[in-house]
């Protein structure tokens, strides 16, 4: 969605700049599309293609985007079959963090995975279809759509379908056959099936990831977590046992931190004593600081470890369609000092105009709220560099997108950075069962929140970041 681009007028006209100590360079445009066309070209050379969007009549029943055939027993498009499809094979279990209603269209579909699913299974979306060795193709043409009860669906959404499968097996002696469910994430928003507060439940995800692979040779993306596949079929809630860090799981998440540029941010933000910044000015400052996190970002992209192995094409769509959500990750975690530090003190010499208070949006409340209580949420679990990486990967590979030309190569990128963060904050961590499942949790609410900034009117956001760093910077002090 593009938006009106111009900064917001307000006082200050010619000498804005007289109150920072190091005079601003003269403000480049914000990015179209999410990055800066120069850096754009550079990635890739035909820029991004504009996809033909002459649908066929059919349309998906879940999201109504085109569809592609009849998936699990009803009319829908690719997008919406394999989130069913690893929904249920992985036996995920979602949250709504609304009031379980959310608008289900294709460019919104991927913002609550607990209504996307409660659609599919409302729209009679078939599991029992869905082949239980987990590969391609459906487990019986002839099945078509079901009208299940409402207290089914309730039972699939809280996982005590799930649970009672799996309590079936163990109790038949066969728990190294249950159906496939390794816990990856759901490209999208990375999966609140690690909610699951039961530590046996928890661990059914690797027996299934190892029964689907032991019988075979391991995939290369799998080799370096070869003590994952010794997890006991079903093990009750005992305490944490000590236990090493695989050299190979080290070794690439110290790639990954490697790639990151953690230096401080070099955007001057030091302003004179008594300065009363205005709204134009302090909009010019946050547009110089996305651009140097997200040039940022993009030099991140070429040093993955995995750059290789995807296409630029591929990685020019996944930035397009991130960049915002990797922003505020990033800000949010290993630049919060700054950015709840020097920018808070920049925005506390802002006086918003009654008008600008007045004007204020209900969306751009939500937004607030919403940060505030991420911003908490992060400083309370005091996120590691390590961490961070990991997260930052889940997030970037996301298989869900639109245009992409490698959606199950990146589906296994993503299996494979889940899996070495899960394992390395279970091994960092080991007096904090919950940790990974809280880390995991935050990928879709900062989602969430990119998204509505979308629709914050430019002149709004001032505001926004001056209610929320005030309110952060506060609430921290008084700790």
């Amino acid at each position: 969605m593009e938006r009106d681009e111009r900064p917001p007028s307000g006082g200050g006209g010619g000498g804005a700049s007289a109150g920072f100590l190091e005079p601003p360079a003269a403000l480049p445009p914000p990015p179209r599309n999410g990055f800066c066309q120069d850096e754009l070209a550079e990635l890739d050379p035909s820029t991004i293609s504009v996809p033909d969007d002459r649908a066929e009549q059919r349309t998906c029943l879940i999201c109504g985007d085109r569809a592609t055939g009849l998936h699990y027993g009803i009319i829908s498009c690719e997008g919406c079959k394999g989130f069913f499809k690893r929904s249920i094979c992985n036996k995920r279990v979602y949250r709504c963090s609304r009031d379980k209603n959310c608008v289900m269209s294709r460019k919104q579909r991927n913002r609550c995975q607990y209504c996307r699913l409660l659609k599919c299974l409302q729209m009679g979306m078939n599991r029992k279809a869905i082949r239980e060795d987990g590969m391609p193709g459906g487990r019986n043409k002839s099945i078509g759509p079901v009208q299940i009860s409402e207290e089914e669906i309730e039972r699939i959404m809280s996982g005590q379908e799930f649970e009672e499968e799996a309590n079936h097996w163990s109790n038949h002696g066969d728990s190294d056959h249950s159906s496939p469910g390794n816990r990856a994430s759901e490209s999208n928003q990375p999966s609140p099936g690690s909610t699951l507060s039961s530590r046996s439940v928890e661990l059914n995800g690797f027996v299934a990831f190892r029964d689907q692979y032991m019988g075979t040779s391991v995939p290369p993306h799998y080799q370096y977590i070869p003590h994952l596949f010794s997890y006991p079929a079903h093990s009750p809630l005992l305490p944490p046992q000590a236990r090493s860090l695989d050299p190979q799981s080290y070794s690439l998440i110290h790639q990954l931190v490697s790639a990151e540029d953690l230096e401080p941010l070099g955007t001057p933000m030091l302003i004179e004593d008594g300065y009363a910044v205005t709204q134009a000015e302090l909009f010019a400052l946050l547009c110089r600081l996305a651009d140097e996190l997200l040039f940022r970002q993009i030099a991140w992209i070429k040093k993955l470890p995995f750059f290789c192995e995807l296409s630029i094409k591929d990685y020019t769509c996944l930035l397009s369609s991130t960049w915002q959500e990797l922003i505020l990750l990033s800000s949010l975690t290993v630049y919060s000092k700054q950015i709840f530090g020097e920018l808070a003190d920049v925005t506390a010499k802002y006086s918003p105009s009654d008008e600008e208070l007045h004007r204020f949006s209900d969306e751009g409340m939500e937004v607030i709220e919403r940060l505030i209580y991420l911003y908490h949420k992060f400083h309370q679990l005091k996120v590691s560099n390590e961490e961070y990486a990991c997260m930052k990967a889940i997030n970037f590979l996301n298989q869900d997108i639109r245009g992409l030309s490698s959606a199950s190569q990146l589906e296994q990128l993503n299996k494979r950075y889940w899996y070495i963060c899960q394992d390395f904050t279970e091994y960092k961590y080991t007096h904090q069962p919950n940790r990974f499942p809280d880390l995991m949790m935050c990928l879709p609410e900062i989602r969430y929140i990119a998204g509505k900034m979308v629709n914050v009117p430019l002149e709004q956001l001032p505001l926004l970041f001056k209610v929320v760093l005030h309110s952060c910077k506060t609430s921290v002090g008084k700790e």
